[in-house]
C-alpha cells in the first residue's frame, strides 16, 4: 500500500507542479487589458448596468486571482446618474478556466457601496433597468447566461426617496451576503444593518428568483429581529401590476410604544402599548395589508378577529375583534379628571396629537371589561376615528349592574376638544354608577339615568366649566345616607330649638326619586328634584357649581300624613351647602325660630337690627345653624 501511494503521488504532485507552472506563466503573459474589458463585459451582462471607472484599476493573478475597480459607478442606459457607486469593486476569478484563458467571475465583493433608490410615481424606480436584465439574462436559455455565486457587500449605505409620498429613509453600515444563484433558480440574502439607530439582522430567501423578477409567483420567506421588534413573513409573492402577497406574518415586541416611535409613528398617551404579538393570514395588494384569523394580544389582552391596514395617503385601521377579557386601564391610566390627591378638577392640558395620526375603524366584543375601577359585563362597542373625530359607540354594555347605551364623541380644534355625550343607563345599581361617575356616596338605590351634555376645553376643568345639557334620574328602593330625614322631622318638632343634633349621620330611605337638571357653563340647575319615602317627603332647588364641585341648594322635608298622625305634616325648610363628596346639611334657622313660641316673641320684640342680629345669632348656636351675618347686617357694619 506504502508503494502504491507512493506511485499515485507523484503524478498528483506532478499535475499541482504543472498547474502552478501554467499559473505563473498565465500570469507573466496574461493580457490584462483583455482581462479588465471581460469582467466589465460579465457584470454589465449579469446586471444590466455600465460600469463607470473613475479610479484605478488592479489586477492580480497569483497568489490571487481578481480585478479590483476603485471609485466606480454604475448605471442604467438611460440615466445619468449611478444608482450605485462603489469605493472599491472586486471581481474573484475562477482558477481553472483562468488557467485555460478564459476569465469567469466566481463571486463580487462591494466596499462602501452608495445605492440610491428613487422610486417614481409609477411605481418604477432607477433600479427597473438592472432589474429587468437580471430577470432576461437567468431566463433558461438565454443566450451568454452569465451568473455569479455571491455577491457581497460591506460598509454600504441604502437611500430611498418616494417624492410621491414624501418618504425619505437610510439604511447605514449594510453587510450583507447574497447568494446569487447560478444552478438553483432560489435566492438568499442574509446580514446586518443600522436603521434610525437600530441593528437589524434580516435575512431572505426567494424559491424562484427568476420568476420573482419577473413579477410572477414565487415562495419568500423573510425575516427582520431587531431590539424593537420583530418580523416574519412564509408565503408567495408576485408582482404583475402591483405588489401582492400572501402568506403567514408574524410580529413580537417586547414594547409596541417603542416599536411604534421606531417607525416613526406617533403614540397616544404615555400609558399602555407594553408587550405586543400578532399572528394572521396576510393577504397585500399595493398598499392594503388584509390580515384574517388574527391572533393579537396588547398589553395582556387577547382577541380574534380580521384586521385591514392601508396606506393611500393617509394610514387606515379597520378591525373586528372578539374577546374574553379587556383590560383598558392602563391607557387611561394618565388621563385624570381630578387633579392627584385633591377634589379639584385637574387642569393639565390634553395631547390630542393622536387623533390626527391615522383612521379607525373599530368593532370590539369582550365578555368582562375593566376601565380603572369600572367592571363591565359583556360589551359591544365600536370606535370610529376620522379626520381628527373620535366616535365612540355602545351598542350595548352589561354595566353597573344594568344595561349601558349610547355615544361619545371627541373632535379636535387646535387645542381644544370638543365633546358630546348621549349616555342612557337602565336599571343600574345607583350607589356604584353615581360615584364612578359624579364622585357622589351618599345615593343607593336602583334606577334609570340619561345624559345629554356637550363640552368644549383644552383640559378636564375647561371641560367641567363648559358643560351645557341635561340629565335625568329616577330612582327606587334606595336611600341617601347622610342624615335621617324622618327622626330630625320629629325632635324639631316637638322642639325647635333643641338643636339640629348629629346631621350628617344615619340614612334617609325613599321610594322613588326623580332628578331633571340642566347644565349651562358648567353651572347645574336643579328643575326638579323630589323624593317620596315611606315616612318623608324632600324637594330641591337651587343649583350646584360643576367647576368648583359644590352644592348651594334649598329644600324642603316633610313627614308623610301617616307618619304624621293623620294630620298635615310637618314642613322644615333646609340647605344642602359644600363638597359634593361631603355637603353640608343643616334646618333653616328662621323657619326653627318661627315655630318656637318662646323665641318667635322674642324676635318680634327686638325691632332694632343690630340688636335683632345679635338676638338670631344666638339662637343660631343652639339650632346648629350658620354663624354668618346677614348680608345687610354686613353692609350696616362696614357703613359704621
Amino acid at each position: 500500500m506504502a508503494q502504491g501511494m507512493k506511485r499515485l503521488g507523484m503524478p498528483v504532485a506532478a499535475l499541482f507542479a504543472a498547474a502552478m507552472v501554467g499559473l505563473i506563466s498565465t500570469s507573466w503573459f496574461l493580457n490584462r487589458d483583455a482581462l479588465r474589458q471581460a469582467v466589465e463585459a460579465q457584470i454589465r451582462a449579469v446586471t444590466g448596468l455600465d460600469l463607470v471607472v473613475s479610479g484605478a484599476i488592479d489586477v492580480s493573478v497569483f497568489p490571487g486571482s481578481y480585478v479590483s475597480f476603485h471609485n466606480v459607478g454604475l448605471k442604467g442606459g438611460g440615466t445619468t446618474d449611478p444608482a450605485l457607486q462603489v469605493d472599491v469593486l472586486t471581481a474573484n476569478l475562477r482558477l481553472l478556466p483562468l488557467l485555460l484563458r478564459r476569465f469567469e467571475i466566481a463571486d463580487v465583493m462591494m466596499l462602501r457601496p452608495h445605492i440610491r433608490v428613487v422610486r417614481e410615481a409609477g411605481g418604477e424606480s432607477n433600479w427597473t433597468p438592472f432589474v429587468e436584465r437580471i430577470a432576461r439574462t437567468m431566463k433558461p436559455g438565454a443566450e451568454n447566461q452569465v451568473s455569479f455565486s455571491e455577491i457581497r457587500i460591506q460598509d454600504g449605505v441604502l437611500k430611498y426617496e418616494d417624492a410621491t409620498n414624501n418618504v425619505k429613509e437610510q439604511l447605514g453600515d449594510i453587510d450583507l451576503s447574497l447568494a446569487w444563484p447560478s444552478i438553483s433558480r432560489s435566492f438568499a440574502a442574509t446580514g446586518q444593518f443600522d436603521f434610525r439607530g437600530e441593528r437589524v439582522d434580516g435575512s431572505i430567501s426567494a424559491s424562484d428568483f427568476v420568476a420573482m423578477l419577473s413579477g410572477d409567483r414565487s415562495g419568500l420567506k423573510a425575516r427582520l429581529v431587531s431590539a424593537p421588534l420583530k418580523l416574519g413573513f412564509d408565503g408567495f409573492v408576485a408582482n404583475r401590476t402591483s405588489l401582492m402577497m400572501e402568506g403567514t406574518v408574524s410580529v413580537d415586541s417586547l414594547s409596541l410604544r417603542n416599536a411604534l416611535r421606531w417607525m416613526g409613528q406617533p403614540v397616544p398617551g404615555s400609558g399602555g402599548f407594553g408587550r405586543f404579538t400578532l399572528k394572521a393570514r396576510a393577504n397585500v395588494v399595493g398598499a392594503s395589508v388584509a390580515l384574517t384569523n388574527v391572533n393579537v394580544e396588547l398589553d395582556g389582552n387577547a382577541a380574534e378577529g380580521v384586521m385591514t391596514v392601508a396606506n393611500n395617503g393617509r394610514q387606515t385601521l379597520q378591525a373586528t375583534l372578539a374577546a374574553g377579557n379587556l383590560d383598558f386601564t392602563p391607557y387611561i391610566s394618565t388621563v385624570r379628571l381630578l387633579a392627584s390627591g385633591a377634589r379639584d378638577w385637574n387642569r393639565q392640558l390634553f395631547d390630542l396629537s393622536s387623533l390626527s395620526a391615522t383612521d379607525l375603524d373599530m368593532r370590539l366584543s369582550a365578555a368582562r371589561v375593566t376601565v380603572g375601577p369600572t367592571k363591565l359585563g359583556r360589551t359591544a362597542f365600536g370606535a370610529n376615528l376620522r379626520g381628527g373625530a373620535l366616535a365612540l359607540s355602545i351598542g350595548e354594555a352589561q354595566m353597573y349592574g344594568g344595561i349601558a347605551k349610547g355615544s361619545l364623541g371627541i373632535a379636535r380644534s387646535d387645542a381644544v376638544a370638543d365633546v358630546k355625550a348621549q349616555l342612557q343607563f337602565t336599571d343600574v345599581d345607583l350607589q356604584t354608577c353615581a360615584n364612578e361617575l359624579f364622585g357622589i356616596t351618599k345615593l343607593s338605590g336602583r334606577g334609570n339615568l340619561g345624559l345629554s351634555l356637550t363640552a368644549s376645553g383644552s383640559s378636564p376643568f375647561g371641560l367641567a366649566s363648559s358643560l351645557d345639557g341635561t340629565a335625568t334620574l329616577t330612582g327606587h328602593d334606595g336611600a341617601i345616607a347622610g342624615f335621617n330625614v324622618e327622626q330630625l322631622l320629629k325632635r324639631l318638632e316637638r322642639r325647635p330649638l333643641s338643636g339640629g343634633g348629629n346631621l350628617r349621620s344615619g340614612s334617609t330611605p325613599y321610594d322613588n326619586l326623580n332628578v331633571s337638571v340642566r347644565f349651562n357653563d358648567g353651572i347645574a340647575t336643579v328643575e326638579d328634584l323630589r323624593v317620596d319615602g315611606p315616612t318623608t317627603r324632600l324637594s330641591l332647588t337651587g343649583t350646584a357649581s360643576v367647576p368648583s364641585r359644590e352644592y348651594d341648594l334649598k329644600g324642603v322635608a316633610s313627614l308623610t300624613p301617616a307618619a304624621a298622625g293623620g294630620d298635615k305634616g310637618f314642613e322644615l325648610p333646609f340647605v344642602v351647602q359644600g363638597p359634593w363628596d361631603d355637603p353640608l346639611v343643616f334646618p333653616d334657622p328662621e323657619s326653627l325660630i318661627r315655630r318656637s313660641p318662646g323665641a318667635a316673641p322674642l324676635l318680634d320684640a327686638v325691632k332694632d337690627r343690630k340688636t335683632r342680629d345679635a338676638v338670631r345669632s344666638v339662637i343660631e348656636r343652639f339650632t346648629g345653624g350658620p354663624r354668618q351675618p346677614a348680608p345687610e347686617a354686613a353692609d350696616n357694619a362696614k357703613q359704621n
